[in-house]
């Protein structure tokens, strides 16, 4: 079985406004998922920064809240609450890696799960310790 996937805000956000570099790469991915879904797991921070995010660069209010949903994702989605124990690993990785809290989350999530993290950010793909395998969107293989 594949492993699952923690996709970065990112990526979403990249994918879903047409003004975002790499969105073709980001979209991609998104629409590789319906024909070959995987697991993708989440943590809930994910939604207010979609949806911020998609709100700001698109201003379509009912857009911005489907996008937080996540409910253009084809394949199953579980979201994992921001638990004191899982913001004291992300407390840990930004400090040693010297991540941003935000990114820290997501990576780990990652982590917790044996997930792949799939991002569009340059410093979680050259900071995150071994044990966490990171890649860009074109290099998730969905099949």
């Amino acid at each position: 079985m594949p492993r699952a996937l923690t996709i970065d805000a990112s990526v979403f956000v990249s994918a879903l406004s047409p003004l975002e570099i790499r969105g073709e790469e980001s979209l991609r991915l998104i629409e590789g998922l319906r024909d070959n879904p995987r697991l993708v797991i989440l943590p809930t921070l994910v939604k207010p920064e979609v949806a911020g995010a998609v709100n700001r660069s698109i201003g379509d209010a009912d857009l911005a809240r489907e996008a937080g949903e996540m409910k253009f994702v084809a394949s199953p989605v579980v979201f994992i609450e921001l638990d004191e124990r899982l913001a004291d690993e992300a407390a840990e990785l930004a400090v040693r890696a010297g991540l941003r809290g935000a990114d820290a989350v997501y990576a780990a999530t990652a982590r917790r799960f044996d997930a792949i993290l799939v991002t569009l950010d340059h410093d979680q793909r050259t900071r995150l310790p071994d044990d966490i395998k990171a890649l860009w969107p074109q290099e998730v293989a969905l099949d």
